[in-house]
C-alpha cells in the first residue's frame, strides 16, 4: 500500500507551487482554478469599494459593531489575500481531488477555506481592538494621531525586517515541504487544520503590512490595493524577499515623517465638526 503523502503529492522535484513553471496542475485545471479565484476576488473588491464609499476613511472602527467589522474584514482579506495564496490552495485542493470526489471533495475544500479564514477572523479581533483603542485616543487627544502613526509605521518596518517575517515569507514562497507534511495529518478535521496552519503563516507574513492600515485607514481602498500588490509580488516574484525588505525600510522612513506630515495619516485624523453641530 502506497503511503498517504505519495498519493497526494508526487515529489519528482520540488518547485514552489507559487512560482512560475511549477507544473503542478494541468493548464486546463489551472485556468479553471484561476477563474474561480477571479470570480471570488472581484466581487470581494467590489463590495469593499462600495462599502468604503459609504463610510469614507476615519479613525478607529468608524462606529462599526464587531460583527459588521469582522464581516467586512473577512471580505477585505478575501480580496487582498486570495490572489497571492491561491497557488498554494490550488495545490492542496488538487491533492484532495486525487483522494476524493463529488460532495466529499467539496466539503474538504470548504473545510480548508474555512480554516484559512478562521485564522484571519481571529486576527480581525486583534485589529478591531487596536482600532478601537487608537480611535479612542484620537477622539480624546487629536494630536496623538501623529505619534500613533509614527509608532505604527515603525512597528511595521521593524517587523518587515525581522526574523518572523522572513520565516513566514519563506513558507509562503515555497510551501511544498509543508504541503507534504500536511498530507500526514490525521483525520478528523485534517483539512481544517491545514487551512489554519497555512493561514497562520499567511498572517505572520502579512501582519506588518496590516499594521499600516491603522494610520492609512482600514477602509482606504487605495492603500488596500497597494498592499495587495506588495503581498502578491512578495510571494510570487523571484525577488519578493528583497521587495519585502525595501518596503520595511520605506515604513521606517514614513515613521520619521509621520509626526510632521498629516497627509500620511488619513486613518488617524480627528473627525471635523459638522456645521450642524457648531
Amino acid at each position: 500500500m502506497r503511503p498517504i503523502r505519495s498519493s497526494v503529492f508526487a515529489p519528482a522535484r520540488s518547485p514552489a507551487p507559487t512560482g512560475a513553471g511549477g507544473g503542478l496542475s494541468p493548464a486546463r485545471d489551472l485556468a479553471v482554478a484561476w477563474l474561480v479565484v477571479v470570480l471570488i476576488a472581484v466581487p470581494a473588491w467590489a463590495l469593499t469599494i462600495a462599502q468604503s464609499r459609504d463610510m469614507g476613511v476615519e479613525a478607529g472602527t468608524m462606529g462599526m459593531a464587531l460583527p459588521l467589522f469582522l464581516l467586512l474584514w473577512v471580505t477585505m482579506m478575501a480580496a487582498m489575500m486570495l490572489p497571492s495564496m491561491a497557488p498554494v490552495a490550488l495545490t492542496w485542493v488538487r491533492g484532495i481531488g486525487r483522494q476524493s470526489s463529488g460532495w466529499t471533495r467539496t466539503g474538504r475544500t470548504a473545510e480548508f477555506v474555512c480554516g484559512y479564514l478562521l485564522v484571519w477572523t481571529a486576527f480581525g479581533l486583534l485589529a478591531y481592538a487596536a482600532l478601537a483603542f487608537t480611535g479612542g485616543l484620537v477622539d480624546d487627544h487629536p494630536t496623538a494621531g501623529r505619534w500613533i502613526g509614527a509608532a505604527a509605521f515603525l512597528l511595521a518596518g521593524l517587523y518587515q525586517l525581522g526574523p518572523l517575517k522572513n520565516v513566514c515569507l519563506r513558507h509562503c514562497r515555497d510551501p511544498m515541504a509543508h504541503l507534504v507534511r500536511y498530507a500526514g495529518f490525521r483525520r478528523p478535521a485534517r483539512d481544517l487544520r491545514v487551512g489554519c496552519h497555512h493561514g497562520a503563516y499567511c498572517v505572520g507574513c502579512c501582519a506588518g503590512l496590516m499594521v499600516v492600515l491603522i494610520p492609512l485607514g482600514v477602509m482606504n481602498v487605495a492603500a488596500m490595493a497597494l498592499l495587495a500588490v506588495v503581498i502578491f509580488v512578495e510571494k510570487l516574484w523571484s525577488r519578493g524577499a528583497l521587495l519585502g525588505r525595501l518596503v520595511g525600510v520605506a515604513f521606517l522612513v514614513l515613521a520619521v515623517l509621520a509626526p510632521f506630515q498629516d497627509w500620511l495619516l488619513p486613518g488617524l485624523q480627528a473627525p471635523t465638526p459638522s456645521m450642524d453641530g457648531m
